[in-house]
């Protein structure tokens, strides 16, 4: 079975064919698969991890074309649960001239996802499963993913959390927050942007404020500055990283590209200690990961190879 789960959203991205479009403006669209949590198993697959995706697809043609992508981009879909009670949800990306990105969403981001599809054997043979915030919205669907992440800690299993906030999909700020907590809560590992941090402690600057997010469960937070790098925290120690200079076409995708770029350093020493080289080495080469993902249009397709990133590595290095 497969190292890495990753549970969630399987949807698809229309992206516009120009950049500095609205939903107004844009002339056309691009399909894309996408879904942060399918954009990371995809991401760890590309760079040689062993993956899995857990969630619910639609037998519409959108689902079966999510299911191809991931199949074809190393992706096992054996924990696909297939549903023919649904549609493939939809999300409309607006891209400005920056290639930062605004979604519109149609339809549920998980596509009816409930307890009934976790499968727990499978968690029990991996190494890590990886979940995000908008899994928890639906009530079933968050039913489903706690009641996973939960055997994924009791089997003492890492357990990687993204906040990935998308405040249009939830009910309110209050919402989104509490939830955004609970995630924080049961993971071991966390992903956030430094808005992500804002919105939940007031504060974008890791060093004063994301401790304050920590538990004793809790043994790395990584806070991710887009072009300016990201800041990794333990309880112990802390440290900035830089990023990479690309030129952007497109964003989206970036931060679940350095998220597998993470926990691909994870998983390749998974029970080594969490020292500074080690933290170091990790998010240089996410933040490769991240930068690359930004040169090509969608969430997978931009996705990296290793032989990609270990190439922008060293020719920054050579510079």
């Amino acid at each position: 079975m497969a190292d890495a789960i990753c549970m969630g959203e399987l949807l698809i991205d229309f992206v516009p064919v120009t950049t500095g479009t609205d939903l107004l403006t844009a002339p056309a669209f691009q399909k894309a698969a996408g879904g942060a949590p399918a954009n990371v198993a995809v991401g760890l697959a590309r760079l040689g991890t062993s993956t899995a995706l857990m969630c619910r697809a639609s037998e519409d043609g959108f689902g079966k074309f999510l299911v191809k992508t991931l199949e074809d981009g190393g992706v096992d879909t054996s924990l696909v649960r297939r549903s023919r009670r649904t549609r493939t949800p939809l999300a409309f990306v607006s891209l400005a001239e920056d290639a930062e990105r605004e979604f519109l969403f149609y339809g549920d981001p998980s596509a009816g996802f409930c307890p009934e599809d976790v499968d727990f054997s499978a968690i029990a043979k991996a190494k890590l499963v990886h979940f995000g915030s908008i899994g928890l919205i639906p009530e079933q669907s968050c039913a489903a993913t706690l009641s996973a992440v939960d055997a994924a800690r009791g089997h003492g299993l890492h357990v990687s959390f993204d906040a990935n906030l998308r405040l249009d999909l939830w009910p309110n700020a209050d919402a989104a927050k509490d939830a955004i907590r609970e995630g924080i809560e049961r993971a071991t590992i966390v992903k956030l942007s430094d808005d992500e941090l804002e919105f939940l402690t007031g504060s974008r600057d890791p060093a004063a404020t994301a401790r304050s997010l920590f538990h004793p469960g809790l043994s790395l937070m990584v806070v991710t500055h887009g072009k300016y790098g990201c800041t990794f925290i333990t309880p112990e120690i802390d440290g900035k990283v830089p990023s990479f200079s690309v030129v952007p076409v497109d964003t989206t995708g970036a931060g679940d590209a350095f998220m597998a770029g993470l926990l691909t350093g994870l998983l390749e020493h998974p029970d080594d200690p969490l020292t500074s080289d080690r933290l170091y080495t990790m998010c240089r080469f996410a933040n490769a990961a991240g930068a690359l993902a930004t040169t090509m249009r969608g969430g997978i397709p931009g996705l990296p190879s290793r032989a990609a990133v270990t190439a922008l590595i060293t020719e920054e290095a050579d510079r």
